[in-house]
């Protein structure tokens, strides 16, 4: 009896053992059958994307280029999009497809698209605009456009009739271009509404034991606006903590010394313990507003400004901050600042805005919520982004224009994309030193631009490659 049971208790654990064994033999027949689908999709995927890299080789040969890098959302030919071809190496890129709401172009810095069918637009960048090798002759379907947000001083060719006028499409920064970059060094409104940096004032008289009314940091030292001239002699009338290495009168910390450092935090705090900044830009253009406007709105202090004659047309509220062009001498400037120093109602007029959160100009409220583009923004694209796809779309446009028998719609910048006065001295310059790097420098500078400016349009006009000794022979021709 015991030997029959212990028998039906072996078949019984051999019944069970089999079961688990067969659950888990079919387990891993599962698994294995899940591992060659997905190997077998994961080599289709490799052996599609190999097929795909190997496509524009044989559409087009790129010498001495063997691989493009692409976005590969659409088909990957160059001859099935036009082609946006930078002239100025700006973004690196051998080639990219890329997409622009539903119309698609292909982009590149390879000189080697200059005559290819396809080839639709040639992209420039301001500060690299020279008359070393243009794309010359220019076909009547090539379409020249600009991207230049510097000053003038980069490049005072551009800023004359005689060139501005060469190119279709411009994103400068005037309000006027194509694609207005006016407010480029503003990330949005919030950040002027933020309190985060706002030293009370009752503190900032505190801290009037220690520090001047004003401060002043600029490294960059007699540019054309001529603002070391105006500060110097501003200095004589009120003082002025100077941090930079122009006028400098007092040291940073070590490790806010780096320029690099005028984003970080602590230089931040340090100068939102001011009053009042002086905020004068490196040349006087109109809409030509840089971070030494925005940076003081940011943290709570009055920005003293020089700079684009249209300021006012970009305040956050009509008394946000003083502007140096309403004041005939630096003497009067500094009275006024003084009265503010001394006067806090006076001086909160200027803070209320922010104080409040109220930022009333419409067309800077309009001007930040229209644009196609962010700042240190990962969700947007950035300014260079939006100037391609703006060629991209105008390209594109013309293209449908042509296909239903119309013809292309011609588009041309004009002096307002880039409007700068000629640089000039401020009414007291009898009482400035000797030696003037406006007088020595700059008007000089901007005058033989002139020339330059003028030489390269007729020379362009011609419509065939030059040497430089043609256009240098022609600058200085009597």
């Amino acid at each position: 009896m015991v030997w029959i049971q212990r028998r039906k208790l072996l078949a019984s654990c051999l019944c069970v053992t089999a079961t688990v064994f067969l659950l888990v033999t079919l387990q891993v027949v599962v698994e294995l059958g899940k591992f060659e689908r997905k190997k077998f999709k994961t080599s289709s995927l490799q052996d599609g994307q190999a097929k795909m890299q190997e496509e524009p080789a044989h559409l087009y040969p790129l010498p001495g280029k063997e691989t493009l890098t692409l976005n590969r959302k659409t088909h990957l030919e160059p001859e099935s999009h036009p082609i946006m071809l930078w002239w100025s190496p700006l973004t690196g890129e051998t080639g990219r497809l890329g997409q622009c709401g539903a119309d698609a172009c292909f982009f590149t810095i390879n000189r080697t698209f200059l005559h290819h069918p396809m080839t639709k637009a040639f992209l420039f960048y301001g500060t690299d605009f020279n008359i070393d090798s243009l794309p010359l002759p220019r076909k009547a379907h090539h379409d020249w456009a600009l991207f230049h947000e510097e000053s003038p001083k980069n490049n005072y060719k551009l800023f004359h009739k005689p060139v501005i006028t060469l190119f279709n499409y411009t994103a400068t920064f005037s309000r006027h271009s194509h694609l207005p970059l006016t407010t480029q060094y503003l990330e949005g409104v919030e950040v002027l509404k933020s309190l985060r940096y706002l030293v009370p004032l009752r503190s900032k008289n505190d801290l009037r034991r220690r520090l001047a009314p004003l401060v002043y940091v600029q490294s960059d030292c007699d540019p054309p606006s001529d603002r070391d001239s105006y500060v110097r002699e501003l200095m004589t009338y009120i003082e002025v903590d100077s941090y930079g290495e122009c006028l400098r009168n007092k040291d940073l910390p070590q490790q806010l010394k780096n320029p690099a450092s005028m984003d970080a935090d602590g230089f931040y705090r340090i100068i939102a313990q001011y009053k009042f900044i002086l905020a004068f830009e490196n040349a006087v253009c109109d809409d030509y507003i840089t971070e030494k406007f925005w940076r003081p709105l940011k943290l709570g202090v009055v920005p003293v400004y020089y700079g684009s004659p249209s300021i006012a047309d970009w305040l956050p509220s009509n008394r946000s901050a003083i502007l140096v062009s309403e004041f005939a001498h630096p003497r009067e400037l500094a009275s006024y600042i003084r009265q503010l120093d001394h006067d806090d109602r006076l001086y909160e007029a200027y803070i209320e805005w922010k104080l409040k959160g109220e930022v009333s100009n419409r067309r800077l409220l309009t001007a930040l919520r229209e644009r196609k583009w962010g700042v240190q923004d990962v969700h947007q694209d950035n300014y260079i982004d939006a100037f391609e796809c703006m060629v991209c779309s105008k390209v594109w446009d013309n293209i449908r224009l042509q296909e239903k028998g119309f013809p292309p719609k011609t588009w041309k910048a004009d002096v307002t994309h880039l409007s700068c006065p000629e640089p000039a001295a401020f009414a007291f310059s009898a009482l400035a030193p000797r030696w003037s790097s406006l007088r020595e420098m700059w008007i000089p500078s901007f005058e033989q631009s002139k020339r330059e400016a003028q030489a390269l349009r007729w020379l362009v006009d011609r419509n065939k490659n030059f040497s430089a000794q043609e256009f240098w022979a022609l600058v200085f021709k009597d």
